[in-house]
């Protein structure tokens, strides 16, 4: 029997990630009331988004049960947001009796775009593609690995004949730096399925990055929270990418200490979406129309090409906020038109294969296996 390889973030998960949804969150208030005690100059990252509702109400009760310091609390406009958005982002203030300052980038999501890259399926793709089109490493350099039988050697011979390339290296040949094949990461190319024969056969023709993300959020994010003693975040490792990666300075991703010597707290990271349904309905809480009239089950970035459903939430958009739609289109028209190519290269190659665990569903991800850019 094959063994089943799981990540740090499975094995060394704390007791409360495994508790039901009400005793969970009872221990996560306990966590947050714990942290802000330790460190009370704190600020979190507001989104408008169905995590930062959770998080903010969570962070809310537990201050005054607690009566601890009140928390600083930022809404990055990529200035790219729907108006369903900024008018909850308001409405949310006014309901707990807090301020949510707005910050905007210098250089905002147009322009990111313009001088960058469209971000690609997910941000991991997007870098790697994006190293790909600038360094110019032939894709052929995976079949010389996957055909050489000492690939440690062929690795390090990939290595010189390509200087400073080793993270591409290791993307297109889905290996790690020390020659041993790693097909199943998220971190290689082949993570989306025939990814690497898609581009070989149907060059982009537009540049592929997930800058923009950097330029409208991490960048001014940083410059926020300078001065604060710990940084609040509401990721989940249940959204999938690179928040599902555990990290070396602590693989339990709940409560870290950065290089800068702040503190970073996410205090939702093991709670699921079957938690998040318990707590909304128990506290009754409202998310914004764009959940609860639109439809959307996921906002993040308006229309970003790393969610495989960018295009049918903007349908779903269109009849309330036909305007920003039409924006997003213009921003990321190019990605959205790559990656149906994509999918139905995927559906030809997998019908042509037989392969049951490549057949698609509607929204051409594939039964039983990864799902891309979620």
């Amino acid at each position: 029997m094959t063994e089943t390889y799981k990540s740090k973030v499975y094995t060394e998960r704390p007791a409360y990630a495994d508790f039901e949804a009400p005793a969970k969150f009872e221990a996560i208030k306990s966590i947050i009331a714990r942290r802000l005690k330790e460190h009370p100059k704190a600020i979190c990252s507001y989104s408008g988004g169905s995590d930062s509702d959770i998080l903010i109400d969570l962070i809310e009760r537990t201050r005054e049960i607690f009566k601890l310091p009140e928390v600083k609390y930022v809404f990055f406009n990529t200035g790219l947001e729907m108006k369903a958005t900024r008018e909850h982002v308001k409405a949310t203030a006014e309901k707990y009796g807090v301020e949510i300052t707005e910050c905007r980038p210098k250089m905002g999501i147009v322009r990111a775009v313009r001088n960058h890259g469209v971000p690609f399926v997910s941000k991991i793709m997007s870098a790697g593609l994006e190293e790909w089109q600038k360094k110019g490493v032939p894709l052929e350099i995976a079949g010389e690995y996957e055909r050489a039988e000492d690939k440690a050697k062929k690795r390090r011979e990939l290595s010189e004949r390509y200087p400073k390339c080793e993270t591409l290296i290791n993307f297109l040949c889905c290996c790690n730096s020390a020659g041993e094949p790693r097909p199943n990461i998220q971190l290689v190319i082949n993570s989306s399925k025939y990814m690497r024969d898609f581009i070989g056969e149907h060059p982009p023709d537009f540049h592929i990055s997930a800058k923009c993300c950097d330029y409208c959020k991490k960048d001014i994010a940083h410059k926020v929270q300078k001065g604060y003693d710990m940084i609040i975040t509401g990721e989940r490792r249940a959204e999938g990418g690179m928040r599902s990666v555990p990290r070396k300075d602590n693989s339990s991703l709940c409560f870290t200490q950065t290089s800068s010597g702040q503190y970073r707290l996410r205090p939702l990271y093991y709670v699921t979406d079957e938690d998040k349904a318990w707590y909304k309905n128990y506290y009754g809480i409202r998310y914004s129309d764009a959940y609860e009239v639109y439809g959307l089950t996921r906002t993040g970035c308006c229309g970003c090409p790393i969610s495989y459903k960018a295009v049918e939430d903007l349908e779903k958009i269109r009849p309330f906020e036909p305007n920003v739609v039409r924006a997003a289109w213009n921003i990321f028209g190019k990605s959205y038109e790559y990656r149906a190519k994509y999918v139905e290269y995927k559906k030809r190659r997998s019908a042509a294969e037989g392969n049951l665990e490549g057949q698609m569903d509607f929204f051409g991800n594939e039964i039983g296996g990864m799902r891309d850019g979620t």
